[in-house]
């Protein structure tokens, strides 16, 4: 590339040297050879600026390409820490899913156990139905046995206190049977000593 702008030159400055020989006195060698020097010393500082340049571009490719590395570690980064929350989120996904199958796990021991509870209830209900009916059975036949075992005492008690009243005579005026005869006694008594001790002695005198 630097030879053919060495070569363009050289042939812009040919051309014109070209035309003077005609036109103008004829061109020394020394000034050739200063012409050429110059020309290389130009093309020496055009090649250093130009090496230049290429270096700053370069060192600005390098830091594009740095900058690009780094964004390209961030990217890595980002897509760890995605990684990451996602698997985070398959973590928690999971967990929601252990706690749904507990909930089920209890809604059904729930569903199981109210339908042992209604079970149980209805065959308490049973039994407590059948513990009433032995209960009021059982007071019928204890009202039936206490009337049948009383009766013949009351028919009993009624024959006695038939039998004591017209045996003692309990109602009649002067009193009872044993009133009347105490009080003979002690009419009795007044004329008996003997009969009044004894009285005195079971205090009916």
């Amino acid at each position: 590339m630097l030879k053919g702008w060495i070569a363009a030159a050289l042939l812009l400055l040919a051309a014109p040297a070209a035309v003077a020989v005609e036109v103008a006195s004829r061109i020394s060698d020394r000034e050739i050879i200063e012409s050429l020097a110059e020309l290389k010393a130009g093309q020496r500082v055009l090649e250093e600026k130009m090496e230049q340049r290429f270096a700053v571009v370069d060192q600005r490719f390098v830091a594009i390409d740095q900058r690009f590395v780094a964004i390209d570690q961030r990217f890595v980064a980002i897509d760890q820490r995605f990684e990451a929350i996602d698997q985070r989120f398959v973590a928690i996904d999971q967990r929601f899913d252990a706690i749904d199958q507990r909930f089920d796990a209890i809604d059904k021991r729930f569903e199981y156990m109210g339908e042992a509870f209604d079970r149980r209830f209805a065959f308490i209900e049973s039994l407590m139905m059948v513990t009433i009916a032995g209960i009021f059975g059982l007071i019928g036949y204890i009202v039936w046995d206490r009337k049948t075992a009383l009766r013949p005492v009351e028919e009993r008690l009624i024959r006695l206190e038939s039998e004591f009243h017209r045996d003692l005579e309990i109602q009649h005026e002067e009193g009872s049977r044993l009133t009347r005869l105490v009080k003979v006694l002690r009419e009795m008594a007044k004329d008996d000593e003997k009969l009044a001790g004894v009285l005195r002695g079971f205090s009916l005198l």
